[in-house]
């Protein structure tokens, strides 16, 4: 493996690391197998046995994809812990990958509910350490101080969303002319591809990928094991036994999420390692912490309510062809690609008279709770009699949203969090993600094509509420973050 100074002076890929196309390849290809298999799952779930699919209840079909993917953000704090103190980032991410290509090859392969079980435990587990530790290992690529590490990361970014965007059209169409196996099945080829290739460019990443920042005492790695194993016990026990079952998985994944994030903020917040002034940057973060997971709780119906959406209400025929019911899902990355480089350039052109990160936080759930409010409109244009560019123009409105809140919200954990706590700041970060997405599940239960307007109406109406809420706190919450803008 080449070492961290060569790796750091290295401008073979377009003036950057050669790593970087690595990392770029094996995040590209991840998000591809990650949303073309979440593009299929909720439909997968739903319909009957004789359009291929496993003829679940819609409402619990619904709830178990936003469980699952409240278990990947879940997956991604235990992730990073496990490059902290075991592994490091370099390794954890080509195990994760390993998990991934199994998970989809389960999904293909495997029939029934064992394939989902097996395969959506896989990988969440490898989509949470991938999560975690691929943009851990962009920034070892980079000296303190390189002009290049935000244009690195700009690329690096260009590849979830080209994964995002190609992932969807592929498996859909491949699900909509052949089968649902086979959509899994190219999500399973995909991920291959990247970790083949990220395989043959391992030794360009260096030494300080590999690092471990805070290794576990050898005493103490045996009873982490076997703490690890009686989780998947009790876990294993649980649903074998009939406690958790796919109608109540969302509310399970809800509860521990909750539980976890209480004892993190409690953990902290009563430290001896702490300030005043750290302890105080922390409680500002509450309020946040909640407005991210009312965020989440609509944005991460993408992947439930809006696919319900797409395959019951939306006029999908184009020029006479009916477009798969998955490629809505690749409208988003489109917005993303086109308005990310405009928002970043609008708040540098700002400088210091932009939003401050709490405003920046109301903007993002009030204009999330007013998309919600937009399908009413359209309440009652029948069975798939809703115009395609009515549902592309609500999707431009929850990417403006995103826009404003995801990207500050990370960069906020870290700036809030006390010298002794940093990772457990971006894990709370995180864990707001989980319970916005489990929730996305949960809030979807509710979800029909026959009471859309409550629906959309009040779920919408609560995030403005819960976002102008946020709005008359912000003083305080500006008091409280003692300085941090």
């Amino acid at each position: 493996m080449s070492t961290s100074n060569e790796v750091q002076q290295d401008t073979r890929f377009f003036g950057h690391p050669r790593g970087l196309a690595n990392l770029f390849g094996v995040e590209m290809w991840e998000r591809f197998s990650y949303y073309g298999m979440l593009g299929i799952l909720a439909i997968y779930l739903y319909y009957k046995v004789d359009q291929g699919g496993l003829g679940i209840d819609q409402s619990a079909a619904l709830g178990i994809v936003g469980a699952y993917g409240g278990t990947v953000y879940l997956c991604s704090v235990i992730g990073a812990w496990v490059a902290d103190r075991l592994l490091g980032s370099e390794r954890t991410l080509f195990y994760s990958a390993i998990l991934i290509m199994l998970g989809h090859i389960s999904l293909a392969l495997l029939p029934g509910l064992t394939g989902i079980g097996v395969g959506l435990a896989l990988v969440a587990i490898g989509s949470g350490g991938l999560k975690a530790n691929a943009t851990a290992v962009v920034g070892t690529l980079y000296a303190e101080g390189d002009e290049r590490r935000d244009a690195g990361f700009t690329i690096f970014y260009m590849g979830i969303n080209l994964g995002g965007f190609i992932g969807p059209l592929l498996t859909g169409l491949a699900q909509q002319e052949v089968g649902f196996h086979l959509g899994f099945g190219l999500a399973a080829i995909g991920m291959a591809l990247g970790l083949t290739q990220y395989t043959i460019g391992r030794k360009n990443l260096g030494a300080r990928a590999s690092e471990i920042p805070n290794p576990l005492p050898a005493s103490k790695r045996l009873m982490t094991i076997a703490g690890a194993v009686l989780i998947v016990a009790v876990i294993a026990v649980l649903i074998i036994s009939g406690v958790i079952t796919p109608d109540n998985l969302a509310d399970v994944v809800v509860y521990v999420v909750v539980a976890i994030s209480i004892g993190y903020f409690v953990m902290i917040l009563t430290s001896r390692k702490i300030t005043s002034e750290e302890r105080s940057r922390v409680f500002s973060f509450i309020p946040m912490y909640i407005a991210s997971a009312a965020f989440f709780s609509l944005y991460q119906q993408q992947s439930t309510v809006v696919a319900a959406y797409a395959d019951q209400r939306l006029d999908r025929g184009l020029f006479g062809w009916t477009m798969p019911v998955s490629w809505v899902n690749s409208i988003n990355p489109v917005f993303i690609i086109v308005f990310a480089p405009v928002i970043a350039a609008i708040w540098v052109k700002l400088g210091p008279k932009q939003p401050s990160t709490p405003m920046k936080f109301v903007l993002g759930t009030v204009l999330m709770g007013a998309a919600f409010l937009l399908f009413l409109p359209m309440v009652n244009t029948g069975k798939n009699g809703s115009p395609l560019i009515a549902l592309a123009g609500i999707l431009l409105v929850f990417t403006i949203a995103e826009l404003m809140l995801s990207p500050v919200g990370l960069s906020l954990s870290t700036k809030l969090a006390p010298e002794a706590f940093r990772t457990q700041m971006v894990a709370l970060n995180f864990l707001s993600v989980s319970l916005g997405t489990a929730m996305s599940g949960k809030l979807a239960e509710s979800y029909s094509v026959d009471n859309e307007t409550p629906y959309f109406s009040i779920i919408g109406g609560v995030a403005i509420v819960i976002g102008l809420a946020l709005f008359a706190l912000i003083p305080f919450i500006r008091r409280l973050m003692k300085g941090v803008h």
